[in-house]
């Protein structure tokens, strides 16, 4: 057995290369806690940035749209036409171009809205002289004499940035003249100016065209980097380091830019750093306590190991043989567990073989269901463009509102269609009774009025009400149900389907109720059977009612069936109920889990 001197020359090489081997994780932390800060900030600059920019294309690209359809509509207008009409004398009706023009003007908020002849001659403008405004007319009167709609970015001496969209004005097949619409920027730029950070636009050559800072507008942007491919920027007198987003306008030939300020990156690396050059620190030091504590508890370790080794033998012998055994039960619990793993597998394939086999039933009334709107869209769509055409713009925003009335219409169900068809996850929380139902309704409707069943009623209990359950899970619940309903009701004549639901206690009762011909006494305890069914060859498998018998267990409730003595079949569900300020915590959640896929 080692001396107490031998122990301790022995813990002190111990002690120096665990120093080492300390040193070079430390280093190694700090560079990767300094990188993975440096990413994580660089990210969200970029990502603020990145938003900054989008908002920005979205605002100047929406305050281009505005303005660019009206010259086009102008120039179709019989009254503009008129205007280029001279009298005998060769005089041109200027009075009247420029009342129009200024109405024009004021109405759309334009800067300026002008008339000209192909020559260039100006008729009229609605803000008196264009003077420098003229810059770029003869390449607007070119694109509008070829039929195109011409666009140009115009800067006079003064300073005064403006955007113009041309359109050709022709009267009895000949190029009469050019309606022009200048657009200014200012309110952009205004709004540009509340940012922090700089925001401006660039043209093909490199000129700043647009920017919050005007000491940068009309100027190249060389000029305004320390060097040509510098990422260092003349802010406020000074160059700064920043980060250049950019987004191309290829309409416009223009690039949008954005530039973000680094200093977040560079302050997060160094309070990474300093925090883990501090952990490993306190972690050394703690570490160098525990070794000195073990070098003492050692020494009397190794007195007792002699004996702790011939313990060990023993107790070696007598614990093979128990482990020869665990590892047979290890074996048998984990053939167990795959089986039970194969067996909730297959229940889930046939769960959402049962959706799919209830969505294949309900095709032909759906695609019905999207035949109706696709018919009356194209309807008004072709009326919209007549309307157009005629200049009847209030006829194509009446049209064009109920195009969206249809689309929303269309989208909804194709929402519920998807959420319905997505495989199910195993979780249970609160959800809403009554949109859950509502969904249901929305895709077993369709299939109900294919079958002549139009008196669907939801009772007012339903409201209001939350239950314990998963969203896709519960729906194809209420799905199954009401198709169950329509078979058993279909060709009757006064045929009625009611969903009801009453809070008792801590519970939720839902009652699904049809005035069918009910369900078969003898036939009763064997409905919530698997491959127990009624139809015929080829209409069911039978395992629509088992799959509802299944899930209402999972969220710990029960269902039962019942004749009424009026006649018909009554569905009693009893699930657990969930407070509304609780499912409105978990709303954002629930779905999205129940809907994994």
């Amino acid at each position: 057995m080692q001396s107490r001197a031998a122990i301790e020359r022995q813990f002190r090489r111990f002690r120096f290369g665990l120093f080492v081997v300390w040193a070079i994780l430390l280093a190694i932390i700090v560079a990767w806690s300094v990188r993975s800060a440096r990413e994580r900030a660089l990210s969200e600059v970029m990502q603020k940035a990145g938003e900054t920019l989008s908002v920005q294309t979205e605002i100047l690209s929406g305050v281009l749209d505005k303005y660019r359809l009206l010259p086009p509509l102008l120039s179709r207008q019989s009254s503009i036409r008129a205007l280029f009409v001279r009298d005998a004398e060769g005089n041109a009706q200027a009075l009247d171009a420029r009342r129009i023009a200024e109405s024009t003007a004021s109405m759309s908020a334009a800067m300026d809205v002008a008339f000209f002849f192909p020559d260039g001659e100006l008729l009229a403008n609605a803000r008196g002289s264009l003077v420098d405004r003229a810059e770029g007319l003869p390449e607007l009167i070119e694109v509008a004499l070829q039929g195109r709609l011409g666009r140009a970015a115009v800067a006079n001496r003064q300073g005064e940035r403006t955007y113009a969209f041309s359109s050709g004005v022709h009267r009895e097949g000949k190029f009469v003249g050019v309606v022009i619409v200048y657009v200014d920027f200012y309110r952009v730029e205004a709004a540009w100016a509340l940012s922090a950070r700089r925001i401006f636009v660039t043209d093909k050559t490199g000129t700043v065209f647009l920017a919050n800072d005007a000491a940068w507008r009309l100027k190249n942007i060389a000029d305004l980097r320390e060097t040509a491919e510098s990422d260092r920027y003349l802010i406020d007198g000074r160059f700064e380091r920043r980060l250049d987003l950019v987004r191309g306008l290829p309409l416009l030939e223009w690039d949008l830019h954005v530039l973000a300020d680094p200093a977040p990156v560079a302050a997060a690396r160094l309070s990474a750093a300093s925090i883990a050059t501090l952990v490993g620190l306190l972690a050394g030091m703690i570490a160098l306590v525990v070794l000195r504590r073990n070098e003492e508890a050692i020494i009397k370790a190794r007195t007792d190991r002699a004996t702790a080794l011939r313990l060990e033998r023993v107790v070696r012998d007598r614990t093979r043989a128990l482990s020869i055994t665990n590892q047979s039960l290890s074996q048998e619990v984990e053939v167990r567990r795959e089986a039970e793993e194969r067996l909730r597998k297959t229940q889930n394939e046939l769960v959402q073989t049962a959706k799919l086999a209830a969505l294949g039933q309900m095709s032909t009334a759906l695609s019905h269901e999207y035949n109706q709107p696709l018919a009356a869209i194209r309807s008004y769509s072709d009326n919209a463009l007549r309307f157009l055409d005629k200049g009847a713009l209030s006829e194509v925003s009446g049209n064009l509102a109920r195009i969206n009335g249809l689309v929303e219409r269309m989208a909804e169900l194709s929402r519920t269609l998807l959420s319905f068809s997505r495989k199910p996850g195993a979780s249970v929380g609160p959800v809403p009774l009554g949109t859950i139902i509502d969904e249901a309704l929305l895709l077993a409707r369709p299939r109900a009025r294919a079958a002549g069943i139009t008196d669907i009623r939801v009772g007012d209990g339903v409201s209001g009400l939350f239950v314990l359950g998963g969203r896709i899970r519960l729906g194809q619940v209420f799905v199954n149900l009401v198709n169950n309903a329509i078979d058993a009701l279909s060709g009757q004549a006064d045929a009625t389907v009611e969903i009801d639901a009453r809070r008792q206690g801590d519970r939720v009762v839902v009652t699904v109720i049809d005035n069918g011909p009910g369900v078969d006494p003898a036939q009763l305890p064997k409905v919530f059977e698997p491959f127990f069914t009624t139809k015929g060859v080829g209409e069911g498998i039978g395992i629509g009612l088992s799959i509802v018998d299944n899930i209402i267990r999972d969220f710990g409730g029960t269902i039962m069936v019942d004749n009424r003595p009026e006649g018909g079949a009554c569905f009693t569900i009893n699930l657990r109920a969930a407070e509304a300020d609780v499912a409105g915590r978990n709303d954002r959640t629930a779905p999205a889990a129940e809907a994994a896929i």
